[in-house]
């Protein structure tokens, strides 16, 4: 789309201009809600999100929203209900996030607290992680270390496995689709419940042939083939309270999929083949009084990748495990103050085809939060220490807010950000480069909340965040035959979003229109290598500017839904000197919800890329037509 960049500035000055003339109710139940954190409003399972984060902007999916997307993964959630931009490298390939230009190892994923990147890549790919498989999803823009641990520079998604003993569960859950190019996939849950103890199972599959049409270099139409894929994902939770105040609960979830790669756009065929294997298993406790939380945390993490060419004769694999442990406690002292005090400590290793590797993470924290009583005005101080390979760590970071008026409210935020280079940044053979330096840099983040009631039946939310971002020692890989990273000495990402919902309701019938727009610049601002054609120019794989468009009426028990994406053009080399153009899909949505006394069923279908866009998000990696999805599900409370 020819100048796709004003349009993205435009809409974002639109919306920066009307600030007392959007905001959203608060008992909306099929969007996202975009949150300004309080020490009233508890949106997560974790306290460090609830009473810690003042002036963080953190967006908390409802269950509405994830059981739209129950059959698809994290990726389709996030690229399509928030303006984080979502690298993908098609059906069955890799999905990374960037979120306010950062790399994707800068982005840190929890699961029930704790992260589960890949110890030696640095990275998650969102694309592996079904939503079946969680009941709380939030995403956190800019850092927040202090708080989540060094890494975290551009933001972090949380996935909760949820509480066992929170009422009104569905005891039965059953979930199928089918669609374009060979795709099944199926999601099963049941939870069992004996005296004070639960279980909860919870299992998805999926498979694709991923067989789509596109047109090559040559202009001609070619299929997408050795592209099949396949994945299961198992979790199983047990669950136990002895009493009020004490809860235990222990997980094992294990993954595995099997993924031939297509070929590439210049490539006549392709024989590669990639398979992962994870196995994670999580224990906590957690012990609640009036005034007290205290709580353990355990976790064993063991990934495992192998990558086989047979054209080339290459055949790789890795293992890497990780031990994670947290002791934290939490209190409130008075009515206005709480503290926060926790010790994380994080330990991996690698395995392969390289010599074995370990690194250890060892931290100290401590937060406090206080908040007037008329709660309109607080503040978040936190601080961390942390020990990486005999390099210590000072993280301190600091939140406010502000509500002026019932209407509009202020946040501000200050981080400072690092994230030592990873195993395979280091170690990997050929190719891992030993005196990296580590990332660190410090990011800065403001914004305003407007809200209104317009009438009995309609309402509108407005939200604006603007951020810069500055990071030393900027890590990116480069080179030919052989691959190796280097520090780009420094980058800064600055960018301004905006996050806007206007929803109505009368009687049976109801409305909910949204616009999520975002504008990113990151451009190097200093080098280290002379004559560095990176100076000034945009780092690769981000995106000026992307908005997102969401509309959705439902009628009783029919719902309709549209949804309109944009892309900018993303640069693919460190100079600017090539690029993938702008790209727009839209997608449209039809569902029916018949429910009896403890049953529910629904019925949706979805026709994606309705204009049949040939588009790339990764250089030379074509992305499916217009494709449709039928799904069924059924639930019994």
């Amino acid at each position: 789309m020819q100048g796709g960049r004003y349009i993205i500035f435009l809409s974002s000055t639109l919306f920066l201009l009307l600030p007392g003339f959007f905001g959203v109710a608060q008992n909306l139940t099929d969007t996202l809600q975009a949150v300004e954190v309080s020490s009233e409003k508890l949106i997560a399972p974790d306290d460090k999100l609830n009473y810690f984060s003042s002036g963080q902007k953190i967006t908390a999916f409802d269950s509405a929203t994830l059981q739209q997307y129950r059959l698809q993964a994290t990726a389709q959630l996030l690229s399509q209900q928030t303006p984080v931009f979502v690298k993908s490298y098609g059906f069955n390939g890799l999905a990374t996030l960037n979120i306010r230009g950062s790399s994707a190892a800068q982005s840190l994923l929890l699961w029930n607290g704790v992260p589960i990147n890949n110890a030696a890549l640095g990275i998650a790919d969102v694309s592996s992680l079904p939503v079946a498989l969680f009941d709380q999803v939030q995403l956190v823009y800019g850092s927040s270390s202090s708080l989540m641990g060094s890494g975290n520079v551009g933001g972090a998604l949380l996935l909760s496995s949820g509480d066992l003993f929170r009422k009104a569960v569905p005891k039965w859950e059953l979930g199928i689709g089918t669609g374009s190019f060979g795709q099944f996939q199926a999601a099963a849950k049941t939870l069992l419940q004996k005296g004070k103890l639960r279980f909860a199972t919870t299992g998805f599959v999926q498979t694709a042939q991923n067989n789509f049409e596109f047109r090559n270099y040559y202009d001609e139409h070619q299929h997408n083939d050795h592209a099949h894929l396949k994945g299961v994902s198992l979790q199983q939770q047990i669950g136990f309270a002895p009493n009020n105040k004490d809860k235990l609960r222990l997980i094992g979830w294990y993954q595995y999929y099997d993924r031939q790669i297509p070929a590439a756009r210049f490539e006549s065929y392709s024989e590669k083949q990639r398979r992962d294997a994870s196995w994670r298993i999580f224990g906590d406790w957690n012990r609640r009084t009036d005034h007290q939380h205290s709580y353990l945390r355990l976790a064993f993490i063991q990934d495992f990748f192998r990558y086989d060419d047979d054209t080339i004769g290459v055949h790789s694999s890795n293992r890497t495990t990780q031990l994670f442990f947290e002791a934290g406690w939490q209190r409130s002292l008075g009515l206005r103050h709480r503290l926060l005090l926790f010790t994380p400590v994080n330990i991996s290793w690698m395995e392969g085809d390289t010599l074995p590797h370990q690194q250890g993470r060892y931290g100290l924290a401590a937060a406090y939060h206080y908040h007037d009583l008329r709660n309109k005005f607080s503040l978040s101080l936190s601080l961390r220490e942390e020990l990486i390979q005999a390099q210590s760590v000072f993280l301190p970071g600091v939140g406010v807010s502000y509500r002026m008026t019932k209407l509009v409210g202020l946040r501000a935020g200050w981080q400072r950000t690092y994230r030592a280079p990873t195993l395979n940044e280091l170690y990997y053979r050929p190719g891992g480069n030993e005196d990296l330096e580590p990332e660190q840099g410090w990011s800065l983040d403001v914004g305003y909340t407007a809200d209104l009631k317009l009438s009995q039946h309609l309402s509108l939310r407005h939200d604006v965040s603007v951020y810069d971002r500055v990071i030393n020692n900027w890590i990116i890989w480069m080179g030919g035959a052989i691959w190796t990273p280097h520090n780009l000495a420094t980058v800064e990402s600055r960018g301004v979003e905006t996050e806007n919902i206007l929803a109505g309701q009368w009687q049976n019938t109801g409305c909910q229109l949204s616009a999520n727009a975002g504008y990113t610049v990151a451009h190097t601002t200093a080098s280290i290598i002379p004559n560095d054609g990176s100076l000034g120019k945009q780092i690769p794989y981000t995106p000026y500017g992307n908005l997102r468009l969401n509309a959705r009426f439902h009628y009783r028990n029919f719902i309709a839904g549209y949804h309109f994406s944009y892309v900018g053009k993303r640069f693919i080399n460190t100079d600017e000197s090539g690029a993938i153009p702008a790209y727009q899909i839209s997608n449209v949505e039809l569902g029916y919800s018949l429910r009896f006394d403890h049953d529910q069923f629904n019925l949706s279908a979805q026709l994606n890329n309705v204009f049949d866009e040939q588009y790339e998000v990764v250089n030379a990696r074509p992305m499916p037509g217009r494709n449709w999805m039928l799904s069924l599900s059924w639930k019994h409370f």
